[in-house]
């Protein structure tokens, strides 16, 4: 495969008549996305779109924005996914950063594109069904996809940094191809195949391992624009899910579902997880509850994403990310790039066909990241024996409280085994005396009465003394971001005043 668009203009013709998207009662076959995405073309051709030029996608998970993904890669256009959920301010952020020629927005967002695409001298395009239909029909299409290298960008994904202003990873043809193919051989995918679509296709997780891997395998996506527990099992169950893609609190939801055993799910082989540590208790209660395999993975948006995973061939490991995806290296290094010792905690380094080209317009950014192709993730973590890797904590995660180093997802780990607790996130806090102090914020199952001081003391009875949480607090649902992801950094503690033991926020 020489470039993305490849995925659709190079289809098997006997792949013509199968679903390649689902969404409800609509059907989008992969004939029809390809003599889509080549109106697409004309369409964009007509706008004066040329080879390079950056077009940005604001749509939902609908069959509309695969065609015009797909169309503008095929059209030799670089495609800027944005979540239809963000704000003007954000929005023209990211059109100015980019310098998006265009903007396809979601008829039901372009209230905050409108202001937001002016500001920033960008064309906006409404998207409704039926007007796009109308839109597309009125040009011939474009069969022959454009000229363009396997190391050319063909996607800007801006990372939601903590710090700072976000950034554009440039990903390459070649980087999400290889990565989308890498995706097949993990979870055997092939043409007899349903997957499950609730993962933001907006998102890089969503992009690769949900549409282009199945694209790529001639496999179908049953998409579901929003997730939400009940309709996610409603729809596994009504187009036999075979492949479910999805982060940690989907998982953690679907197994809290009271009526999940009146569901038949027995079509479900395979359930992938990234985009966050899989507490270990969750992964046991999910594959006993729906009898499939569950396989963790790694990455992050600059390694297109996917980096290390559990290889279906290999032995699993509760717990790890597994072993480098063929085409790339891992390492766990120190401060100079040297590595640790086995079974020592250090960061994690990536480098191969998967790491990106760099940040769009900023070259000293990417210096940062990147050193001799290694990239720095950031993310704290160990090798054992076997060779297999498992992640420690956010690097800027990690707690020290009176000298001592504290891994929150060592602590999560052991909160998640209580039976009351469905979700749970461990924080630092500034703290007088120790520097800081370690925090749990926590949402019970429904029905549950645990309370603080029984938290506190299971964590206390299984780790050392400066491990545990001496500030615990009840919340009905811990923030996340669109692909269901905990967002640690919207975590807001209460105020100085009701903090016990001289901690304060």
């Amino acid at each position: 495969m020489t470039t993305l668009a490849r995925l659709v203009s190079d289809r098997p013709d006997r792949w013509d008549g199968r679903p390649a998207f689902r969404l409800h009662d609509e059907t989008l076959t992969y004939g029809e996305l390809d003599r889509a995405t080549a109106r697409t073309v004309a369409w964009l051709h007509a706008l004066d779109v040329r080879p390079g030029d950056r077009v940005a996608l604001m749509l939902p998970n609908v069959t509309q924005f695969p065609v015009l993904y797909h169309g503008i890669l095929r059209a030799g256009g670089i495609v800027v996914p944005m979540n239809p959920l963000l704000k003007e301010r954000e929005v023209a952020y990211y059109l100015a950063d980019s310098g998006a020629r265009l903007l396809f927005a979601w008829h039901e967002v372009t209230g905050q594109a409108q202001a937001a695409a002016e500001s920033a001298g960008t064309q906006l395009i409404p998207v409704d069904p039926d007007g796009f239909a109308a839109g597309l029909a009125a040009f011939e299409p474009v069969t022959a996809p454009a000229e363009r290298a396997e190391s050319d960008t063909a996607v800007i994904l801006y990372t939601s940094g903590t710090t700072g202003r976000p950034k554009g990873a440039e990903l390459t043809h070649a980087n999400l191809a290889h990565n989308a193919e890498v995706s097949v051989d993990l979870f055997r995918l092939d043409e007899s195949d349903v997957v499950f679509g609730g993962l933001p296709l907006f998102h890089t997780f969503g992009q690769t391992c949900t549409m282009n891997a199945a694209l790529a395998a001639g496999a179908t996506v049953t998409l579901l624009p929003r997730f939400e527990p009940g309709a996610a099992l409603d729809l596994l169950e009504r187009d036999r899910v075979t492949v479910m893609i999805g982060v940690p609190t989907m998982y953690t939801a679907l197994l809290h579902r009271p009526d999940r055993a009146a569901h038949d799910l027995r079509a479900l082989r395979v359930a992938v997880s990234g985009g966050a540590s899989l507490p270990v208790e969750v992964l046991r209660g999910f594959e006993a509850a729906f009898d499939c395999v569950v396989l963790e993975g790694y990455g992050l948006t600059e390694t297109s994403p996917v980096a290390a995973f559990n290889h279906p061939d290999r032995t699993r490991k509760a717990g790890s990310i597994g072993t480098a995806i063929a085409g790339a290296q891992i390492r766990v290094v120190d401060e100079t790039l040297a590595d640790v010792p086995e079974g020592e905690v250090g960061e994690i380094v990536v480098r191969g066909r998967n790491v990106m080209k760099g940040y769009w317009g900023r070259p000293e950014a990417t210096a940062e990241a990147v050193t001799d192709g290694w990239f720095r993730t950031g993310d704290l973590g160990r090798r054992d024996e076997d060779g297999d890797h498992y992640i420690v904590d956010r690097k800027k995660d990690l707690i020290i409280r009176g000298g001592y180093n504290v891994y929150p997802r060592e602590i999560e780990e052991v909160l998640y085994e209580h039976p009351d607790v469905a979700e749970a996130a461990v924080v630092g806090v500034p703290h007088l005396l120790h520097g800081e102090e370690v925090a749990a914020v926590v949402a019970l199952k429904p029905g549950a009465a645990t309370g603080p001081d029984e938290l506190r003391s299971h964590v206390a009875q299984q780790v050392a003394a400066y491990k545990y949480p001496r500030l615990v607090w009840l919340v009905d649902a811990l923030p996340k971001g669109p692909t269901g992801k905990i967002l640690k950094r919207e975590i807001r503690l209460p105020e100085p005043s009701g903090l016990p033991g001289g901690a304060r926020p």
